[in-house]
């Protein structure tokens, strides 16, 4: 099975891209981890954000795969524990080949891509900055992993 981060955002700080590759790095074969950056449009004093999440909506569309199973990130989504990522984890395994994970860019993701979804998860109820929002996932994910084989990397 492939895991998949479409991210909002490209050119993350250096620190980002290592946490995440540390956690792909991590991650058996079997299960791999890759992540898709996105530019996020130009932002000016004339911002308008509901232009943005929909210019931001048709680059996630062109993303994502036909049959994939799509999570999306949202604050109003459902917020899981280790052991219920890890149940879903579990589950996504035997039922898919892709599960993608949909990042928004800073003025979060457009409702129809959040009301298409196959899920909507919410980290927490903080606000995090959007470009943290990948090494929390594949860290998240990593451990999932490791409560579905007994890794004691999840104590």
């Amino acid at each position: 099975m492939k895991l998949e981060l479409i991210a909002l955002g490209a050119k993350p700080p250096g620190w980002v891209r290592e946490g995440v590759d540390e956690y792909r790095r991590r991650m058996p074969r079997e299960c791999s981890l890759s992540v898709t950056e996105l530019a996020i449009p130009k932002r000016n004093k004339n911002h308008v954000p509901e232009r943005s999440r929909i210019a931001e909506a048709r680059k996630i569309q062109g993303a994502t795969k036909v049959g994939a199973y799509n999570v999306a990130l949202d604050m109003k989504g459902t917020i899981w524990s280790t052991e219920e990522l890890a149940e879903r984890l579990s589950g996504w395994i035997n039922d898919y080949q892709v599960v993608q994970f949909v990042i928004g860019g800073p003025d979060g993701l457009q409702d129809e891509v959040v009301a298409t979804a196959d899920a909507v998860w919410s980290l927490s109820r903080l606000t995090f900055p959007h470009f943290l929002v990948p090494v929390l996932i594949a860290e998240q994910l990593y451990r999932a992993w490791t409560v579905i084989n007994g890794h004691p990397y999840h104590r």
